[in-house]
C-alpha cells in the first residue's frame, strides 16, 4: 500500500499486486497519482499497469479519470472456497434473520487487519451502512471486526493497535479501551458497537466457529442506534451462527 520506493528487480506480478493493494474501503476510487503514491511505484509504471488492468476488466476507469475495482476482479474473489461455501450455507440463515427483523445482516471474515464482508442482506427500510460485499472495514470499528480481532494472532492485534483510525467521533481509538472491550467480548461471546462506523447506527455480532476452533467468520446485524434491539437480535444470531458452524464442520 502507501509507502516509499520499491526495491529494483521486482516482478510484474508483484507490481500489479501493489497497484491492486492501493485500493481499500477508504480508497475505493483513485486517480493515477493516488495509485502511484499509495503503491510506491513510478507514475509511468502505474499508468501502464492500470491501462492493462482496465483492458482486462480487473479495474474500471471512470469518466472523471479515477479508477475502481472492476467486475472481473470481483468475480474471481467470489471463487475463494471458504467464501463460496460460507455464503452458500449462510444465505438461508441470514435471510431468516432479515425476514424476521428487517435489519441489515452481514457475514465477514478477517483478511489481515480488516474485516472482509463476504455477504450482506439489506432491505429498503434498513439503516444506511458502509458494509457491502467485498468491502474491507476496520476490525476495531465494527462488531464483526471486534469478534474476529478477539482471537486473532498477537501480531495482528499489535498492528491494529498502532493504527486505530477514527472513523466517527465515537470510534474507539485508545488501545487500553479496546483491550478492555476485547476482553469483554471473550467473556460475553458477542461484540457490540455504538456509532463507531456510522453515526446513527449500532451493531452486534457473534463468532462462527467450526468445531471448537477460533472464529472462521463473524455474523452480525446493524440497527438504528435509537433502537438497538440487542436482547431480541442476539438469540437469533447465536442460533444462526451455531447452525452455520455445524454445517461447516467436517463430518
Amino acid at each position: 500500500m502507501a509507502g516509499g520506493a520499491r526495491e529494483p528487480g521486482r516482478s510484474v506480478t508483484s507490481r500489479v499486486l501493489d497497484v491492486l493493494g492501493a485500493f481499500d474501503v477508504a480508497h475505493p476510487q483513485l486517480t493515477l497519482s493516488d495509485v502511484a503514491r499509495r503503491s510506491g511505484l513510478p507514475v509511468q509504471t502505474a499508468a501502464r499497469l492500470l491501462a492493462e488492468l482496465v483492458a482486462g476488466a480487473a479495474l474500471v476507469r471512470r469518466e472523471d479519470g479515477r479508477y475502481e475495482v472492476g467486475r472481473r476482479l470481483w468475480q474471481v474473489g467470489l471463487l475463494a472456497p471458504l467464501h463460496r461455501e460460507l455464503r452458500e450455507v449462510a444465505l438461508p440463515l441470514m435471510h431468516d434473520i432479515h425476514t424476521a427483523t428487517g435489519v441489515v445482516v452481514h457475514l465477514a471474515v478477517r483478511e489481515d487487519t480488516a474485516a472482509l464482508y463476504v455477504e450482506r442482506m439489506v432491505g429498503s427500510g434498513s439503516v444506511p451502512v458502509l458494509s457491502r460485499m467485498g468491502a474491507r472495514l476496520p476490525l476495531h470499528a465494527t462488531a464483526v471486526g471486534k469478534v474476529l480481532l478477539t482471537e486473532a494472532p498477537a501480531e495482528i492485534l499489535d498492528r491494529v493497535l498502532v493504527r486505530l483510525t477514527r472513523v466517527t467521533p465515537h470510534t474507539v481509538v485508545e488501545p487500553g479501551r479496546l483491550h478492555r472491550q476485547l476482553a469483554q467480548v471473550r467473556r460475553r461471546g458477542y461484540a457490540t458497537t455504538a456509532e463507531e462506523m456510522t453515526v446513527g447506527s449500532c451493531s452486534v455480532a457473534v463468532p462462527v466457529r467450526s468445531a471448537d476452533g477460533p472464529p472462521i467468520a463473524a455474523l452480525g446485524v446493524v440497527t438504528a442506534s435509537n433502537r438497538p434491539q440487542t436482547s431480541r437480535l442476539l438469540p437469533l444470531l447465536l442460533v444462526a451462527a451455531a447452525s452455520l458452524g455445524r454445517a461447516l464442520t467436517p463430518h
